[in-house]
């Protein structure tokens, strides 16, 4: 994933890009900066590799590319689905984030696919949390892209999941359809359903149970909003929260490796808004189900 900053005009001038960058992020070593360009990791919009020598001009874009030392590596690979002109559908593992965040940057979804594939421009249409597994859309053309994202503002992707919970007796309901608003929760990266009388809803999730055994169930998931966490709300919400939940109905610490939540994007079905062809991509990753 590559980083952009644009260069403005500044009196004084710096003489070098180089010299601007190190005195920009005063908390990289200059050193750092000289090494990835020596090592071509630093180019203008334009595609010119960058030298230590290269003249500072206001309004040009630089891209480089953000390291963490520290990074994990990932553990299972991304595997392609579907590629065509337009679109990119990648089928992400359980514990990578999709776009790079914190410790997370080589080793994201879209890291990982841009190297793999070198399409510079492409972009994910939707997200999924780290902790999901499943189904993800990108474009590849930055001219394609409105065009896909609309199809989820205006509600035309049909999305199923599939999540294996707790179930409190075997006599439960099996369908449930939950409709309620979505706030910031505490800690701040938390939701909480908001229960103030005429709190009009954001997040909407019709939910069925396929099967039970041993105190756990499967369902199946098919929200119509996207809300952050809102399909692990839901679930705990009914009191099936989903197996290696950290955050949902309570923060539970640990490895996440011990337990990884049982949650999975599998399906994700549109009108393809460029072709008109009716498009359907399938998760080949697996839940622990079932149960002994």
């Amino acid at each position: 994933m590559r980083s952009r900053l644009h260069l403005p005009k500044l009196d004084p001038t710096p003489k070098t890009v180089i010299e601007y960058l190190i005195a920009h992020f005063p908390h990289i070593a200059a050193e750092t900066w000289r090494d990835r360009v020596e090592n071509g990791k630093v180019t203008l919009d334009d595609g010119t590799t960058l030298t230590t020598e290269s003249p500072y001009r206001h309004g040009v874009t630089v891209l480089y590319s953000r390291e963490v030392p520290t990074e994990p590596a990932a553990d299972v690979e991304e595997t392609i689905l579907f590629q065509d002109a337009n679109i990119l559908v990648a089928d992400k593992p359980h514990g990578m984030v999709v776009t790079p965040s914190g410790k997370h940057v080589e080793r994201s979804l879209l890291a990982r696919l841009q190297n793999s594939s070198g399409l510079g421009k492409l972009a994910p249409v939707h997200r999924l949390d780290r902790e999901t597994a499943g189904v993800v859309l990108f474009t590849i053309n930055i001219e394609a892209r409105a065009r896909y994202h609309e199809l989820f503002s205006s509600r035309s992707v049909q999305r199923e999941y599939l999540a294996v919970a707790k179930i409190d007796h075997v006599g439960m309901e099996r369908v449930w359809d939950v409709r309620n608003r979505l706030e910031e929760g505490d800690p701040w990266y938390r939701r909480r359903i908001e229960k103030s009388s005429g709190a009009e809803p954001n997040a909407i999730t019709r939910i069925e149970l396929l099967e039970s055994r041993n105190g756990l169930g499967l369902f199946r998931l098919r929200p119509e909003t996207g809300k952050k966490h809102q399909l692990r709300v839901h679930m705990a919400s009914i009191g099936c929260p989903i197996v290696g939940d950290p955050l949902y109905p309570d923060i539970r610490k640990g490895n996440e490796h011990d337990s990884p939540l049982q949650l999975l994007a599998e399906r994700l079905s549109f009108i393809d808004p460029l072709s008109g062809e009716s498009r359907s991509f399938i998760s080949t990753r697996q839940l622990l189900w079932p149960v002994e």
